[in-house]
């Protein structure tokens, strides 16, 4: 059930003056409107993009839409664990402190592809490319960042296919969305854990934008070819999806919202999620599944070769 407080809009963002951000997927939807208002509101930031024409042409109109700007266009392609490692060298090179890392990129509903390194393509984008990043910006992070993990409802219909996470024996393009959802939840919860058994300053926060219209729903049915589903993705985004600007909204809350702490979950107040105002929201029982959050975290570090924590956090044995 969402807990709805006051209505939360972009105008309360405060200052971000000296803040930096990091925001993946920024060349589209949702990361060109989480850009913007961190941008607008004086935080320098990155737009980590897999097209680095398409990222250049958004920093060059926010910049002229918004003098002043900071906005910085780096090379980013979560399905390519050497691009994620050259992303993170490149910005902890030209700056001192991370503030901000929104992991915001994903795709949704596609025919199976696999990544550069034999992954999945969406679990592999939507999940191990962004627990890759997030453990090589770690320790780059200031000493009140936060780690923002965007996921999304169809995080309810997910089921972790432990015997067969690649969907190499049975594919279902959509079953296969819903588990790199829940895994960006069982991700974000389980950060938080062993951020607070480490004693971190930073947390984890998590959003999900209800039902945006973007380009996300357009990229299935494209590579598939299937009209109708292209068809029925158009008239869901003119007649029942909200605004990329208003779908944004529940991730610039988790990033920046004075009263938000480790753990919370931002997503819309308005019926099933669907759309409305950002406020704390409830997520599906196997999210919150702390033996699952484990074995998916060591399954994450044996695939990227990254380890985030030195010792496992005691605390993975608590629910959230």
């Amino acid at each position: 059930m969402s807990q709805n407080n006051s209505r939360w809009t972009e105008a309360d963002v405060p200052r971000l003056d000296g803040k930096v951000a990091l925001v993946t997927g920024a060349n589209g939807g949702l990361g060109v409107q989480t850009t913007r208002v961190l941008a607008g509101r004086g935080a320098t930031v990155f737009m980590a993009c897999r097209s680095v024409d398409k990222g250049e042409a958004i920093a060059a109109r926010l910049r002229a839409d918004q003098p002043g700007a900071q906005v910085h266009v780096l090379a980013l392609d979560l399905a390519d664990l050497a691009s994620v490692e050259r992303c993170a060298d490149e910005l902890t090179q030209r700056v001192d402190a991370l503030d901000l890392l929104i992991n915001n990129a994903g795709i949704m509903a596609i025919p199976r592809r696999e990544t550069a390194d034999g992954f999945e393509m969406q679990l592999g984008t939507n999940h191990i490319g962004h627990f890759a990043l997030t453990a090589r910006l770690l320790p780059s992070l200031g000493a009140d960042a936060r780690i923002v993990t965007v996921s999304s409802q169809a995080h309810r219909m997910g089921r972790m296919a432990w015997t067969d996470l690649m969907g190499q024996r049975s594919y279902e393009k959509w079953r296969s969305y819903g588990q790199s959802k829940l895994a960006n939840l069982l991700f974000h919860f389980e950060l938080d854990r062993r951020l607070r058994a480490s004693g971190a300053t930073q947390i984890s926060v998590a959003a999900h934008p209800g039902y945006a219209a973007t380009n996300l729903q357009h990229v299935g049915p494209q590579i598939s070819g299937n009209q109708s589903e292209a068809a029925v993705m158009r008239l869901a985004n003119r007649f029942i999806a909200q605004s990329a600007a208003h779908g944004a909204l529940p991730t610039l809350r988790a990033a920046t919202d004075v009263s938000a702490q480790g753990g919370d979950y931002f997503g819309p107040d308005g019926f099933w999620e669907v759309r409305g105002w950002p406020v704390r929201v409830g997520h599906a029982n196997r999210a919150g599944d702390a033996a699952d959050a484990a074995r998916l975290w060591r399954e994450s570090e044996r695939w990227t070769g990254m380890t985030m924590f030195s010792q496992t956090a005691a605390a993975t044995e608590a629910t959230p």
